[in-house]
């Protein structure tokens, strides 16, 4: 009895300390297992998948002096968050500058960012300008670009294509393996070959070129 008495004093007096060992350690393995689990998490990348979609969509964006900026029509969009990016398919597209100059465009489908003012047309792409007064109040023809992709930002009033294209200024044709223009700065740049055709009345000129 007096063996078992003095074994239960021990147990008494280091039974506090063995438990407050264990959760030291218990402890010890909480704080250096939860940050792995986090950085884990952390490091798993977003995966590539809509997050809503719209079918039979219209959608329109104003300035801040509450004008019609562009507008955006189609079969179906969907958003992917992991880019911000919209993806839509038999897009129809307006928009307009700050001189309510309108521009439309079409194509098979349409990549976007966010805000719509960066587009990528993809497949039977089809751009157009309509004929408007310019700053120096001189007519500005009407411009049509057709191709399988055009690059338009918006905003800047910029399109581009490393793919071949053909441009339809007034009566005059063009085409090339490549191109940008730009509607500001009223600057057209043709790569690659080259067919300008100019039609004057009463008379045509045609011109081919190869750039590199």
């Amino acid at each position: 009895m007096r063996l078992l008495r003095q074994i239960g004093d021990l147990v008494s007096i280091y039974l506090p300390v063995l438990l407050m060992g264990l959760l030291a350690l218990g402890t010890y393995w909480l704080v250096h297992t939860t940050p792995s689990l986090l950085q884990e998490r952390r490091v798993a990348a977003p995966r590539h998948e809509p997050d809503y979609f719209m079918r039979g969509f219209s959608l329109t964006s104003y300035d801040a002096k509450g004008r019609i900026k562009s507008e955006i029509r189609g079969v179906e969009l969907r958003h992917y968050p992991d880019t911000d990016t919209l993806e839509i398919d038999q897009p129809q597209i307006r928009s307009f500058n700050l001189s309510g100059q309108a521009a439309t465009a079409t194509a098979k489908r349409a990549l976007s960012n966010g805000d719509g003012s960066e587009v990528q047309l993809i497949g039977d792409a089809v751009m157009v300008r309509e004929a408007a007064a310019g700053k120096t109040g001189t007519e500005q023809a009407r411009i049509e670009v057709r191709g399988q992709f055009l690059h338009a930002f918006l905003d800047a009033e910029r399109v581009l294509s490393h793919l071949p294209v053909t441009l339809q200024r007034g009566r005059d044709h063009l085409s090339a393996d490549a191109f940008e223009y730009s509607n500001l700065d009223q600057v057209l740049e043709m790569r690659g070959r080259v067919k300008i055709e100019l039609l004057a009345p009463g008379r045509a000129t045609q011109a081919k070129r190869s750039t590199p």
